[in-house]
């Protein structure tokens, strides 16, 4: 099979006539959320994934073509592929066989969860290799320390051996995953809810490099505090959660600089 075109000088049909409007509207999410983790510079070239489950369906979801960098995603370039790792869709592109490995893992556990959102961002890495982990150094990390789980390095992931113990180690609720000498990993019940606790992760993991590098000693979060984050998060946000408060201003942002990820 010849090498896809590069997405670049791809037009890619669009599927907004062809799918459910429900289902245009997670790709839509999606899409915007790769922009978004490019923007934000989390991105590893093409090597990571952010997956979201097919509206009405615990068996399939959509996750990247392997080989688009994540600035080149859109709506209707995005895979259906179901649990068992059989592509739903008619696309030259590739699934990425890691990506497949952690997100199937995960949909198949946690219904729960719409979104599965996977990076390999610097400081994350950083942390992840840390004995101790996340410490409760600043305001953002009693949410993340308040549903967090560590997940050590096995290699790349890609043997089904692997899946039994991510999901348990992952938990039947906790949100945040941390893959030890990885990278990190978010759940969400909707797209924006995953980006948003990646961007809580992530800028936990880059205060602690930060103040960790001042050499100085540092104070920690009183526990009783972590223990109450969920209703400190919901008086903060007045119960719409951090998603639903911060989705519709990244993706105007989206909008003012490329809206094409929504073709």
């Amino acid at each position: 099979m010849t090498a896809p075109t590069p997405a670049s000088t791809l037009h890619f049909p669009s599927l907004k006539n062809e799918v459910s409007p429900q289902e245009w509207q997670v790709r839509c999410d999606l899409a915007a959320a790769y922009r978004l983790v490019a923007a934000f510079k989390w991105d590893d070239m093409v090597f990571t994934h952010i997956s979201a489950r097919l509206p009405g369906s615990e068996e399939a979801f959509l996750i990247n073509p392997y080989g688009l960098m994540f600035d080149e995603i859109t709506a209707s370039s995005l895979i259906r592929i179901d649990t068992h790792g059989n592509k739903l869709d008619d696309s030259p592109y590739p699934v990425n066989p890691a990506g497949f490995t952690i997100h199937s893992a995960i949909h198949s556990a946690r219904h729960d969860a719409q979104c599965v959102l996977h990076v390999h961002s610097l400081n994350g890495i950083a942390v992840s290799a840390q004995r101790q982990g996340v410490l409760p150094l600043s305001q953002q990390s009693i949410f993340v320390l308040s549903s967090l789980s560590y997940h050590d390095y096995e290699g790349v992931a890609l043997y089904e051996e692997e899946k039994p113990r991510l999901v348990a180690d992952l938990g039947p609720s906790n949100n945040y995953l941390m893959l030890r000498n990885h990278g990190l990993l978010t759940l969400g019940r909707s797209i924006a809810d995953a980006f948003l606790a990646m961007y809580f992760f992530e800028t936990v993991c880059t205060i602690q490099i930060r103040a960790m590098a001042g050499g100085t000693e540092l104070t920690h979060v009183n526990p009783k505090i972590i223990s109450t984050a969920n209703e400190q998060a919901r008086v903060a946000t007045r119960g719409m959660g951090a998603g639903a408060l911060s989705w519709p201003g990244l993706l105007r942002r989206l909008e003012r600089t490329d809206p094409s990820y929504r073709t």
